[in-house]
């Protein structure tokens, strides 16, 4: 059996990228959520008028990855504590947020960000839990974009290899092929 989680934590390319390494992850689309305008295009999203985040849609097989530990990942391979961006990335559109498919996640999403808060005293999570919410895939050229135009892209290969390297580094147990 499958579940899903949808996460945004700024650039939806560089999220797709660390939970694509993730032992467990069936499968991540890039899209938005949380805003108010149908069927949005990416244009449209970067605007930052649509109220939509940029997020990943992350397909996981519970029995080899809980929805906490993905939490964890989630909120470990980003900075949680950035209201309305992520680096240069600025804007509602990149905030961090978790979107809670169930009433369930929605308690587990709580306990994560309690956890993180409590593993970093002195620092504060700003991450919201919103929703529900109508999720919108990204465009195609959108999907799996650091495996393709990502590794040429000078913004993909200045933000995603740290965030990979933090993965490794901070949960090897939850990376393919190990560290």
């Amino acid at each position: 059996m499958e579940e899903q989680a949808i996460v945004a934590g700024g650039c939806f390319w560089c999220t797709e990228a660390v939970f694509r390494d993730v032992v467990g992850v069936k499968d991540v689309e890039s899209g938005y959520i949380g805003g108010d305008v149908a069927n949005p295009t990416y244009k449209q999203v970067c605007s930052g008028t649509t109220g939509h985040a940029e997020a990943v849609r992350v397909t996981f097989d519970p029995d080899a990855l809980s929805y906490g530990d993905l939490l964890d990942v989630f909120m470990g391979t980003h900075d949680p504590t950035q209201l309305n961006r992520q680096g240069n990335d600025i804007g509602t559109q990149y905030r961090s947020a978790i979107f809670p498919v169930t009433d369930g996640q929605r308690a587990e999403a709580e306990q994560a960000i309690a956890r993180w808060n409590a593993e970093h005293p002195g620092e504060s999570a700003v991450t919201t839990i919103e929703g529900p919410a109508q999720w919108y895939p990204a465009e195609d050229y959108h999907q799996e974009y650091w495996e393709g135009e990502g590794q040429r892209n000078p913004y993909c290969l200045a933000v995603i290899p740290p965030k990979l390297q933090k993965l490794r580094r901070s949960f090897a147990e939850r990376v393919r092929g190990g560290q």
